[in-house]
């Protein structure tokens, strides 16, 4: 079993920054890919950035060159930095981790971009 916090969201405005963390914890030494989803007010969830134990990183094509991927393995600690943040960014982020084949997700933390 796997266990994901994630922390760092909140309200901002429209250009501002945000920076979202995901610890895990538990069977730690099995994880491979880790990741970020967001899910919009009644829509799908959807993929937003990934990396790889080894820091191969992945972008959806919304978020390239403004988000950044980033893993800390001696913390268990992914982080996604945003920046030029943009209204229709407003979902709840959801940390993702692979880990022998068992997919496992956060409770989720609320980003709002807003004026």
């Amino acid at each position: 079993q796997v266990q994901l916090v994630e922390s760092g969201g909140g309200l901002v405005q429209p250009g501002g920054s945000l920076r979202l963390s995901c610890a895990a914890s538990g069977r730690i030494f099995s994880i491979g890919l880790m990741g970020w989803y967001l899910q919009a007010p009644g829509k799908e969830r959807e993929f937003v950035a990934s990396i790889t134990s080894g820091g191969s990183t992945y972008f959806a094509d919304a978020v390239k060159g403004r988000f950044t991927i980033s893993r800390d393995n001696t913390k268990n600690t992914v982080y996604l930095q945003m920046n030029s943040l943009k209204p229709e960014d407003t979902a709840v982020y959801y940390c993702h981790a692979r880990a022998n084949s068992y997919d496992y997700w956060g409770q989720g933390t609320q980003v709002t971009v807003s004026s």
